[in-house]
């Protein structure tokens, strides 16, 4: 909950942030990277092997 002490707005970590903790953005990158990469090898090897 928002306060106000001597005219300033006093919050926590977290409601400045405006959200919840979470995954780290690089850990979710990664993760993404890694299966685009194995759907399209997937695919290059159905399609494209000769």
């Amino acid at each position: 909950m928002v306060t106000k002490q001597h005219g300033q707005i006093v919050e926590t970590p977290t409601e400045a942030r405006q959200a919840e903790p979470g995954p780290s953005i690089a850990a979710v990158l990664a993760v993404s990277t890694i299966a685009s990469i194995f759907i399209l090898a997937i695919i290059w090897f159905v399609f494209f092997r000769t």
